[in-house]
């Protein structure tokens, strides 16, 4: 909207309010995922960090909490809202505030906590709780039920955290070192080395296969070591198509990595496995994050399966 100054002048106002508007826009995290993952150990570390938490808030409120927060003049400038879905009816509500906060330019992430079947079999049963949704059935039939009614908000998360083998003090630290920095990257990345004889991670975005590299396991002189030891890297990279297939993996992570930012993403898991996570994926994924944190990418590397020989 224009306004006209004393000397007949059109003055804009309209671009200045709506600048005023956006910026006292809070920032959104929706923190979801299937029950006993550790939601709330998840919000409880966000209101640590001094964000407004509202627990169990109906999704159809979601808009009305972002305008409330608008109008407090800065003092709600981060609000984490933990939402539990129970039916169809509450899950299409949630795609459509979804959708209006996309809409209205809301800078909103949504975290997603999962867990193995057993794991949260045995949660439930430690706590002698039902399953919400098991109903007359078992707990696994409440487990089967949340995650097919979850598995659309799962694939849209922008941060899948697997809470299947962690305590509540390292979920509290996987939090800590995503929201506790003063200022957000454009993009975060775990790089993750693993053994498939141990499984495939559930949180991991990106899969990579080491297996078509020989194998240091098979070298009595390596077999100690891992692959943050030096003989180890040097064996592993020293193989044919191995420092090829590194910089060209790099080259296609960049490429992803650009998409990722123009769809809003801020976080991506890179799994890297080999047979055992000992020697070729540990090797694999140190290089790797060494590229990516080239790159500017803020990265974090985990060795889910070092030691467990």
């Amino acid at each position: 909207m224009n306004e006209i100054d004393g000397d007949g002048a059109q003055v804009g106002t309209g671009t200045t309010a709506e600048a005023a508007d956006e910026a006292a826009i809070p920032e959104l995290v929706i923190i979801s995922g299937m029950s006993g993952a550790g939601r709330s150990t998840a919000a409880k570390c966000l209101e640590d960090l001094g964000w407004f938490v509202v627990d169990n808030l109906p999704p159809a409120l979601i808009r009305t909490m972002v305008d409330l927060g608008a109008r407090s003049q800065g003092n709600v400038a981060r609000i984490a809202v933990v939402v539990d879905v129970r039916g169809r009816s509450f899950f299409d509500s949630l795609r459509e505030s979804l959708s209006d906060l996309s809409a209205k330019n809301v800078r909103r992430r949504v975290i997603f906590l999962e867990a193995s079947d057993e794991a949260l079999v045995r949660r439930f049963e430690s706590v002698r709780r039902p399953h919400p949704l098991q109903g007359s059935g078992r707990i696994v039939d409440g487990i089967a039920a949340e995650r097919e009614l979850l598995r659309e908000l799962r694939g849209d998360a922008d941060l899948v955290i697997d809470t299947s083998s962690l305590n509540v003090h390292e979920l509290r630290a996987k939090m800590d070192a995503q929201f506790a920095g003063d200022e957000e990257p454009e993009l975060r990345a775990t790089v993750m080395s693993f053994g498939y004889k141990y499984g495939l991670p559930v949180d991991a975005d990106l899969v990579v296969d080491c297996r078509f590299l020989p194998n240091p396991h098979w070298v009595p002189e390596l077999r100690p070591f891992t692959g943050l030891h030096e003989e180890v890297s040097g064996y592993v990279f020293n193989q044919p198509g191995a420092k090829e297939f590194l910089d060209r993996y790099t080259e296609l992570l960049q490429l992803i990595a650009a998409g990722y930012r123009r769809e809003g993403k801020r976080y991506v898991t890179i799994a890297v496995g080999c047979t055992g996570g000992k020697h070729r994926s540990v090797a694999m994924s140190e290089k790797l994050a060494s590229r990516l944190a080239s790159e500017g990418v803020e990265t974090v590397v985990v060795h889910r399966d070092m030691g467990r020989e």
